[in-house]
Parts: structure tokens; sequence; C-alpha cells
């Protein structure tokens, strides 16, 4: 697939089949967004590839904070990967002090590059993914295990789609640029 056309094409999916990803396949994917970009190459960014099925339903019914769109999204998913953040590296000098005004706000945007490129990685194999905002990143780090010195950036379902969404309305480049 082009990435231009990966780009275009990737939707978010909240419907999956039962089949699993392969392990190898699940490997790749992390390799792949390996190569994302992060603040001064500190490479923050972990993943926790989670298909217990005790685990997906007690993130479902515990972890995303009552939002029943969330709820049904997991508990429909068959795999999720958890993506973390190595936490007071990225943003962040030697001596502890911001090196930017974002202060720890980098972090997410760090793992925000990396989420994206897992989801287009995954979207070039035939995997649907969606990006979960509305979770609880303290319970399900607890859930799944998050390594001290970590925290739960986001959530991401994945599994092969049961079919491809349409492509929601898009806002036109004059209401998106403004050029000086």
């Amino acid at each position: 697939m082009e990435a231009l056309e990966c780009i275009k094409t990737r939707r978010s999916v909240r419907k999956f089949k039962e089949d699993i990803i392969p392990d190898e396949v699940i490997r790749e994917l992390v390799e792949l967004a390996s190569y994302s970009p992060s603040w001064k190459n500190t490479q923050t960014i972990r993943y926790i590839s989670v298909s217990d099925p005790e685990k997906i339903k007690k993130i479902a019914e515990e972890g995303v904070m009552g939002f029943t769109l969330n709820e049904k999204t997991v508990s429909r998913a068959h795999q999720l990967m958890v993506v973390t953040q190595k936490n007071g590296i990225c943003g962040y000098e030697r001596d502890g002090s911001f090196s930017t005004s974002k202060g720890a706000g980098w972090e997410m945007f760090d793992a925000g590059i990396a989420a994206q490129t897992f989801c287009l990685a995954a979207h070039e194999k035939g995997i649907g993914t969606v990006i979960l905002g509305v979770f609880d990143d303290k319970k399900v780090g607890e859930i799944v295990g998050v390594p001290e010195g970590q925290t739960v950036a986001t959530v991401i379902a994945m599994g092969y789609p049961v079919f491809a969404p349409e492509m929601p309305p898009r806002k036109s480049v004059d209401d998106l640029l403004t050029i000086q």
C-alpha cells in the first residue's frame, strides 16, 4: 500500500472478527512503530499486547470510566495494545527541568506519533484499530501490570475488521490552513 493511500483510507475500527493477530505480526507492527520520531531520540514509548480475555473484559468493565462506546469497543476486541511512556524523560533535561514550554505534555506528543504510526502500519497489514481516548490510565495500568516508572498513554483496540467504515466528512483545507 502506498503511504498516501494508507493515510487516506485508515479508519477507526470498532468491530472485529474473532481471528487473532499472530504474535509475529504484532512484533512487526511494534518494529515499524519504533521508527516514529521522538524528542531527542529518547524512544520512551513501550507496548503491552493484551489478548487475555479476562484482562480485556476487566478493562471493558472497569477501565474505560463508564464510557459506553469504549466498553462495547473493548469487549468486541480480542486484542488490545496498551501504549505506555517512560515517565520524566521526554521533554526533560537531565536536571529534571523542562526543555519546552509544553512541560510534561511533550510525552503525549511522542505517544501520539507512535500510536498513529502503529495504526497506519496495522492498516497496511489489513488490521483495524481505534485509539481510545477515554480510559482510566491507572486502572488499565493496574490490570495489565504496567512497570513502575511508566504511564499508560493510550489503549488501542485492534483486530481484523468486520467491515471497513465509511470516511466521515473532512474539513476543507481552507478551514484548516492559515497562510501568513
